[in-house]
């Protein structure tokens, strides 16, 4: 069960309103990181914040251009190599060892949901592909693990279609979603992306029911078994409006690791909504469903060993 809650309670995530300075961040991790270091799983924590880039940022800095501003330009292979590396520098700097970015996603219309804050590289999946990965690999050699989102893609979501706000279905036939959006995953694994994130959008095609952070079938059987993703599976935040009809965060927290959810994202979307507690209520019903057998205890353990081998593999890093 240590190992299993371990693995689970991995990491922290700081957003802009945590940070008055990079020194403060810094000083705080470096607390963090010494309690881990004295508890029965010394491997450092995973710290996590999301600096796409352009309007997304949560720290100052690089990287200063958004992704569409890289994919416009005539350089865009190097810019996106470019600021995948500076927001590695700039984050070990910090203290931060995980980035939630880049966006995949192949937006469809100017103005749409990932288009509105220039959160996509192109409306070519290729591009997008060609770009997610040079920042990805470049990113990841500075020692920062990058993250791809939101698998299987919300591209084709429209301006007001936002799963932080309410539940989205995204009717796409299943040759759309594989040619056009789930294309730039496979680059992304092919250049050792360590994280996913998946959408809390359904998507009828691959799973009729369920929220693709939810569903195995888009989990387990598209991204592992028909991509052959091998790294950390990542949730986005479980207070998101898009699992309104599915109970507490708790129990959200339960059918995401049950789907193949490797890491939960236990923030709220207000900041002054965010406790520790939360995440502690969302641990203790997994350590129940575990204990009771609603959790197959196997899966649990594999998922545990993918997130210590991700904080070992980063803790060399940066020995």
């Amino acid at each position: 069960m240590a190992r299993v809650r371990a693995g689970e309670a991995a990491g922290v995530i700081f957003f802009e309103s945590n940070i008055s300075s990079v020194e403060q961040l810094h000083a705080v991790v470096r607390e963090l990181q010494a309690a881990s270091a004295s508890s029965p799983v010394p491997e450092p924590l995973l710290m996590l914040t999301d600096q796409e880039g352009g309007l997304v940022r949560r720290l100052p800095g690089a990287p200063e251009l958004s992704e569409k501003q890289i994919g416009e330009s005539p350089d865009a292979v190097a810019l996106a190599g470019q600021a995948g590396r500076s927001a590695g520098e700039g984050l070990v700097h910090a203290g931060i060892n995980v980035n939630l970015a880049p966006v995949l996603d192949v937006f469809r219309r100017t103005g749409d949901f990932v288009d509105e804050f220039q959160r996509s590289y192109s409306m070519d999946p290729q591009v997008v592909a060609q770009l997610g990965g040079a920042f990805i690999s470049a990113q990841q050699q500075a020692g920062v693990a990058a993250t791809a989102k939101h698998f299987p893609g919300l591209g084709s979501a429209e301006s007001s279609q936002s799963t932080d706000e309410r539940p989205i279905t995204l009717d796409l036939s299943p040759d759309e979603l594989r040619t056009v959006d789930e294309a730039p995953y496979r680059r992304a694994i092919a250049a050792g992306v360590r994280l996913v994130m998946i959408s809390w959008a359904t998507y009828p095609a691959l799973d009729p029911r369920l929220p693709a952070g939810l569903s195995r079938k888009v989990i387990q059987r598209e991204l592992r078994g028909r991509l052959g993703f091998g790294g950390v599976t990542i949730t986005d935040g479980l207070a998101a409006g898009a699992l309104r009809s599915f109970g507490t965060p708790a129990q959200r927290g339960v059918l995401a690791t049950r789907a193949g959810a490797d890491l939960l994202l236990c923030s709220a979307l207000h900041i002054d909504e965010n406790s520790p507690a939360e995440g502690v209520t969302v641990l203790d019903r997994i350590a129940e469903a575990l204990a009771t057998g609603r959790l197959n205890r196997a899966s649990a353990e594999r998922a545990a060993e993918r997130v210590l081998a991700l904080r070992s593999i980063l803790a060399a890093h940066h020995r």
